[in-house]
C-alpha cells in the first residue's frame, strides 16, 4: 500500500469516528467540536482528490463560519441536562420502532442495488485554485463580474436599509 491509501484510511476512521462522537456525545459543546474535526479531515479526503480549493473553501466556510454560529448558539442556549424533561417511556418505544422500520426498509431498498463505480483518471491541474482562476477569469468573466455588481448592489442596498431604520 502506498502512503496515499494510509492516509486515505487513517482520514476516513477518523472522520467516521469523530462522526460518531458527535451523536453520542452528551455534551453538545463537545459535539461541536467532534464535527469540526469531521469537517477537516473530509477536507483532507479532497485534498487526496487533488481538489485543494475544494477542500480550502470546506474548512473556511464549515468549520470556520457554521461552527462557529453551532457554537455560538450552543453557549447563547445554555442547555442544562437538569433542566431537560424526561421522556416517558412509551416514546422511547416509539423512537426505537421507527429507526427499527427506517433500517429494514433501507435495508430493503438497496438490497437487489448494484454498484457501478467507473474508473477514475487524475488529470493534472484539475481541481486546483490555478486551473479554477484560469476557467473563472477566462470563459466566465463576464457572469462572474454581474454576480460580483449584483453582490455590490445588495451590500449597498443593506446598508441604505439599516441606515434608514436608525433615523
Amino acid at each position: 500500500m502506498s502512503i496515499t491509501q494510509y492516509i486515505f484510511w487513517f482520514l476516513s476512521f477518523l472522520a467516521l469516528m469523530s462522526a460518531l462522537m458527535v451523536v453520542f456525545s452528551r455534551n453538545p459543546v463537545y459535539s461541536v467540536l467532534f464535527l469540526i474535526v469531521t469537517f477537516f479531515a473530509i477536507a483532507g479526503h479532497y485534498i487526496l482528490l487533488s481538489a485543494q480549493f475544494l477542500a480550502a473553501v470546506h474548512i473556511i466556510v464549515y468549520a470556520g463560519a457554521i461552527m462557529v454560529l453551532f457554537l455560538y448558539v450552543i453557549m447563547m442556549l445554555n442547555l442544562n441536562q437538569d433542566a431537560e424533561p424526561k421522556k416517558k417511556t412509551y416514546v422511547r418505544v416509539i423512537a426505537v420502532v421507527a429507526i427499527g422500520l427506517m433500517l429494514i426498509t433501507l435495508v430493503g431498498a438497496l438490497k437487489g442495488a448494484t454498484v457501478n463505480t467507473p474508473e477514475l483518471t487524475r488529470t493534472a491541474g484539475v481541481g486546483t485554485v490555478e486551473t479554477l482562476g484560469k476557467v473563472l477569469f477566462n470563459q466566465f468573466l463576464l457572469p462572474f463580474e454581474v454576480s460580483s455588481i449584483l453582490f455590490l448592489s445588495a451590500m449597498v442596498g443593506a446598508v441604505y436599509l439599516s441606515k434608514k431604520n436608525l433615523q
